[in-house]
Parts: C-alpha cells; structure tokens; sequence
C-alpha cells in the first residue's frame, strides 16, 4: 500500500518491509559484535510501540539473552506530552544486570532518560540503548543512544509497532504523515 489512513490522517509509504528489516540486520550484527564474549544481557522491551522491533532483533541475536517488558506512555496524538508515565512495570528483576533497552523510536529522549532513571533504581549493572528509529534533531540528552537501525528526521510515522492514537501498529512498512491530506 502506497497510502493508509489512520484515525483522521493520512500518511504515505516511508519504509518498506525489506528496508527495515536490512536495518534491523545491520543493528543485530553490531550488538552481537559487542556482546560476543560477554555476559548475558536482558533485553527489555518497551511496549507496545518496540513489540515487532524487539521480535525481529532477537531473531538475528546469536548470544543468549532474556526477555523482560516494561510499558511507558508519553504520547497524546501526534505530540509528545513531555510527561512519562509508567503503565507496566518490569516484568523481571534486572538487579546487577547488563540492559539493553529496547525502544521503537526516540525522539526528545525523555523516555530514555525515564528508563535510565528506573533502571538505576532498580539495580541494573550497565544500560546499552538500541533503537529501531532515532531524531538526532530531536534529541535532546546526554545519554547515548549506542545501537540505532536508522536516523530520520523529525516527521511522524506509524507502522512496524508505531501508533498513531493507539492505531497503525499492525503494518508491516513504516509511513510517514502525508502533508496531502486530501482523500485521493
């Protein structure tokens, strides 16, 4: 599809399935490299927007690691609140553990800095940040985002996990918020 609506919103084609899923690879292939002789890290998955992202990442992992969840929120449409909520908290301890935190998009950087934030208090040994998409223009932290499987800039885009007001999540590309918002 070249062109899907979601709520009251148009928005185009971006990525195509085959495009992400290369990134994807690029991404396991460097985290791999780095965790090759070391410990077992946990993979925390931030829902729901990271859910296709973690799947296809652990998929290309060659090293045993576990799995834990937890669901923050900070978006309102397509504007972030600024404010970070907690809805789940984490599923598993990571108490003296290697993290990698699992995110589908980071923009501001607020969530992460949440996440950094929750996982100090919670004992993590060492925090690795991977991302399926990263706004370098949009960032605004000290905390480095160590694993990314692409830059773009500051447009809105749902699909491959990303929502639009909870809807969109299920594509299988990823599109982009059509400046065209006439019904063709």
């Amino acid at each position: 599809m070249n062109r899907i609506k979601v709520h009251d919103k148009w928005f185009k084609l971006y990525l195509t399935n085959k495009q992400i899923e290369s990134a994807i690879e690029k991404v396991a292939q460097e985290i791999n490299n780095d965790m090759a002789n070391g410990e077992k890290p946990m993979i925390l998955s931030v829902l729901t927007g990271s859910f296709m992202f973690m799947s296809s990442l652990v998929q290309k992992l060659s090293f045993t690691c576990d799995i834990n969840f937890i669901k923050v929120s900070s978006y309102n449409g397509t504007q972030s609140t600024g404010n970070i909520k907690q809805v789940m908290g984490l599923i598993k301890p990571v108490k003296d553990r290697k993290v990698i935190i699992v995110e589908d998009i980071v923009d501001t950087g607020n969530t992460i800095e949440e996440l950094e934030k929750i996982l100090a208090n919670e004992g993590a040994k060492e925090v690795k940040v991977c991302t399926m998409m990263f706004k370098p223009a949009s960032y605004s932290k000290d905390i480095p985002i160590d694993y990314h499987a692409m830059s773009i800039p500051n447009d809105f885009i749902v699909g491959y996990g990303l929502d639009y007001d909870e809807e969109g999540r299920q594509y299988k590309d990823i599109y982009v918020l059509d400046p065209d918002q006439q019904e063709k």
